[in-house]
């Protein structure tokens, strides 16, 4: 109460000491109180506080600016717009945001353009907007307020449609790139299915013609007609939406040819070539395909018995269930055309290996024709199954080892000798000395493996110094040849002292250990 009695003392002096000076004027007091001048926009009223000022009540404030802003006194009713979607508008003041006495000049909107948020509008910003200056939508000089927000208002000359489509972008574009199209063609009378989605829009409707766009196949696709009319013009009884390869028409109930395999996927025009699909056309296998037929007819026309629907190789036909010739091993893997060489209507195969490998028979045929006997079909080199155990010469110890090449030079294998010294003259340290019969001494299994047993073999036991001396040193001759006479002085004539006055019975003196010390018996 004070400080009111206060400032009415102060303004009552002040009233006072202006009075002589104006005495012909009203002096409002509160025009002498005003904290500053007022913005160019209220200048107007700078002399009629009342006309923002309630001095009764100062809560009644906003009630006067929403006196005179009418459009946004709407805005705050009906809850639209910037003022009218701030939170808790209604129990706000306008003094809170907007200052006034800040003089003529002075900024009473406070409006930030960068902190705005414009989801407190009837536009929220959404997609290639929000990276938008304000100035590509709000006109310097023109009120935010009265900005247009339909899409035509800014993208008239970016709309392709001539506005035969509306005002309505946004049924059909979003806001992120106007070639993203959201709109729904199944509400039409035409809904767009497989390939007709990825068509553009101007593909079907060129220059912008949407009302009356023919719906027949023909209307748009008659440019792609193989049939040239001739199927007429209901496209859809036999092909489909998704793709002109994918088809409905049943190629066996309408003409007696089931399309299988492959068949199914090649274009009509690589049979009916002329593009008349009531040509007759062969049904063979070779009709069609006897330009590749690798076998020249030589296996004759029927090529489903070796060949499927779904590719030329690997071919159906089993050799082994279809013929009386196995196909096994190398054989297998040999060309059809290598053995026929003829049609095989007229040309009958011999079946023994040597008709066909005559010119490859190393043994010259001196082994006859049945080679199976030896060889497989796997490789003449592979699992030789020959046993020589059937001839005159089994292979035992270290024979089984040597390869076949080392004693059948010639290959001709009939003509090799079965005697040791055939192969292994080169060998016999004997030199021949021995004769010719090895094995009485020596093993297959090596020539340091032997037990001559002299004395049984010869009736001449080895007994002392004799069991040190060498073969040679008696057998100066081929055993087999020269028989050796087992008395003492055929060999050891020359050692007799007595010079044969003893006879030729040195044993009855001497031993075979030494001739000295002679024992008389």
């Amino acid at each position: 109460m004070q400080g009111g009695k206060c400032l009415a003392m102060v303004v009552c002096a002040i009233v006072s000491c202006l009075a002589p000076v104006r005495r012909s004027e009203a002096v409002n007091p509160e025009t002498l109180l005003m904290p500053g001048k007022l913005s160019t926009a209220h200048q107007k009223f700078e002399e009629q506080c009342s006309h923002c000022h309630d001095r009764s009540d100062r809560n009644h404030q906003t009630r006067l600016c929403l006196d005179c802003h009418k459009e946004i006194a709407a805005d705050v009713a009906a809850k639209r717009g910037f003022h009218g979607r701030l939170p808790g508008i209604e129990a706000s003041q306008c003094r809170a945001c907007h200052s006034e006495h800040l003089g003529r000049s002075g900024d009473i909107v406070k409006l930030s353009r960068e902190q705005f948020n414009h989801e407190n509008t009837d536009f929220p910003l959404r997609g290639a907007h929000t990276s938008l200056v304000c100035v590509s939508c709000h006109a310097a000089g023109k009120d935010y307020r009265k900005t247009p927000s339909e899409c035509v208002d800014c993208h008239k000359k970016e709309e392709p449609h001539e506005g035969k489509l509306g005002r309505d972008c946004a049924s059909c574009h979003g806001t992120t790139t106007w070639l993203r199209v959201t709109y729904d063609h199944d509400k039409t009378s035409f809904p767009l299915r497989d390939k007709h989605v990825d068509v553009p829009c101007m593909g079907c409707h060129f220059g912008n013609r949407y009302k009356d766009t023919p719906r027949q196949c023909v209307s748009c696709h008659a440019p792609d007609d193989v049939h040239r009319g001739e199927r007429g013009p209901k496209c859809g009884d036999c092909h489909a939406t998704t793709g002109w390869k994918t088809t409905k028409f049943d190629h066996k109930k309408e003409t007696g040819f089931a399309l299988e395999g492959v068949h199914t996927n090649i274009d009509c025009q690589d049979c009916h070539r002329t593009g008349n699909l009531k040509d007759k056309l062969p049904r063979e296998c070779f009709g069609c395909h006897q330009g590749q037929d690798s076998h020249a007819g030589r296996l004759g026309k029927d090529c489903g018995k070796c060949h499927g629907n779904e590719k030329w190789k690997p071919s159906t036909f089993d050799h082994t269930r279809d013929t009386r010739w196995p196909l096994v091993g190398r054989h297998a893997k040999v060309d059809c055309h290598s053995c026929h060489t003829a049609a095989v209507a007229t040309q009958k195969l011999p079946t023994t290996c040597a008709s066909c490998h005559r010119a490859s028979d190393v043994h010259a045929g001196k082994l006859g024709t049945q080679c199976d006997q030896c060889h497989t079909p796997e490789g003449w080199r592979t699992a030789v199954s020959f046993d020589h155990d059937l001839t005159k010469f089994p292979l035992v110890g270290l024979h089984v080892a040597v390869p076949c090449e080392q004693c059948h030079v010639t290959r001709k294998y009939r003509d090799v000798g079965t005697d040791c010294v055939d192969c292994h003259k080169k060998d016999d340290v004997h030199k021949g000395t021995l004769g010719k019969e090895c094995a009485k001494c020596h093993s297959p299994n090596g020539w340091r493996i032997w037990e001559f047993d002299h004395g049984k073999e010869t009736g001449f036991a080895l007994t002392g110094a004799h069991t040190k001396l060498v073969c040679a040193g008696c057998h100066k001759q081929p055993a087999d040849e020269v028989k050796l006479n087992p008395t003492c002085l055929s060999c050891h004539e020359q050692d007799d002292v007595h010079l044969g006055q003893y006879g030729r019975q040195c044993q009855r003196c001497h031993s075979t250990a030494t001739f000295k010390g002679a024992r008389l018996n």
